[in-house]
């Protein structure tokens, strides 16, 4: 297979399986959640996003290429950023903030659906642990997320008080990370994927990161959109407010 014709392979992924399909984003970007599924969204959505720069660690702790390294850091940098000004992760919590939940008890990770935590991890281990082609091919969701910000920044900004550019910066931000990111790994995975084994298996660490993404959609929806299915432990209305 020539790289073109893995590049379309993996967007043939996403184009099927990406999680702009779900229903629960139809729900947001529409203006059709109410707040307090917009409230479970962000809190959910956060143990993601706190993941992010310890799964990009544990990748980095196996990469003996210093050049691999110095590319694959800014990842890092750009959810944690600075002490002073932060990164994604801080944006993230103006979010929180302004859609009425307390940022200490976001932060906290208290509340989270345990299939939110369950999926979050199993992104974690799965980099760590799995061969370097697969742990970069999961990553490349990245090619699908500038659409989806720029449907949610579109919809958020139509149908919801809270939104104003403050508080949807991490959107905003990651129009111009993401495109970064991940030009880096399409191309390694392009190069690598070298054999009819190895464009499987990068197919397959696509299909699982986007199985990872649409299974928190569906513990939202499952506890939130559908009535009395809060699992116990799991944020209820009226907790973590400002």
């Amino acid at each position: 297979m020539s790289r073109e014709s893995l590049e379309a392979r993996l967007r043939a992924i996403g184009a099927e399986r990406y999680h702009d399909k779900h229903p629960f984003h139809h729900r947001l970007h529409g203006g059709d959640c109410t707040p307090d599924q917009v409230r479970a969204w962000v809190i959910n959505r956060w143990a993601y996003q706190a993941a992010i720069p310890m799964k990009d660690a544990a990748f980095m702790s196996r990469v003996y290429d210093p050049a691999i390294r110095r590319e694959w850091r800014s990842r890092i940098e750009d959810h944690d950023g600075g002490i002073a000004e932060g990164g994604g992760i801080r944006r993230w919590l103006k979010l929180a903030e302004a859609v009425g939940l307390d940022p200490d008890y976001v932060a906290s990770g208290r509340g989270v659906l345990p299939a939110t935590q369950f999926a979050v991890d199993a992104y974690i281990r799965y980099v760590r642990d799995m061969p370097l082609l697969q742990a970069v091919a999961s990553s490349l969701t990245e090619l699908f997320a500038p659409k989806i910000h720029e449907r949610r920044i579109e919809g958020l900004l139509a149908h919801y008080e809270f939104a104003n550019p403050e508080s949807l910066s991490y959107f905003r931000k990651r129009l111009t990370e993401a495109p970064k990111d991940v030009a880096y790994g399409l191309d390694w995975v392009l190069t690598h994927a070298d054999t009819p084994e190895k464009e499987d298996m990068a197919c397959e660490a696509l299909i699982f990161k986007t199985n990872v993404l649409w299974a928190q959609l569906d513990a939202l929806w499952g506890a939130y959109v559908e009535p009395d299915r809060i699992p116990p432990g799991a944020w209820r209305p009226g907790e973590g407010l400002i």
